[in-house]
């Protein structure tokens, strides 16, 4: 697990919550940079979770930009990879969210 993971399994997540604080702060630009980092990490790690959370965070900004379409692009294919567990709190709120971008 460590060869597959770099030695960091919770990478992305840091990279993600660092995104959220930096929201908080109103530093769109260095939370979309770890927004962005965090979907590489989770993408090269296989993290499918981690991975929508971080979409979720980007697609949150970017909709907060006005980035509606950008946004949508992001988060529907990574929802769509989910078959199960849609009653699950991080499903849930990725369908809510992928609603008001379909809005």
């Amino acid at each position: 697990m460590i060869e597959e993971t770099d030695g960091d399994c919770l990478a992305a997540k840091s990279h993600r919550i660092r995104g959220d604080v930096l929201v908080q702060y109103g530093d769109s630009r260095r939370a979309e940079e770890s927004y962005t980092k965090a979907l590489s990490v989770a993408r090269r790690q296989g993290g499918k979770l981690w991975e929508l959370h971080a979409a979720m965070g980007l697609a949150r900004l970017w909709l907060e930009e006005g980035k509606r379409t950008e946004a949508r692009d992001l988060l529907a294919p990574t929802y769509g990879w989910f078959t199960e567990g849609f009653d699950t709190p991080a499903l849930g709120e990725a369908k809510a969210l992928l609603d008001t971008l379909m809005a």
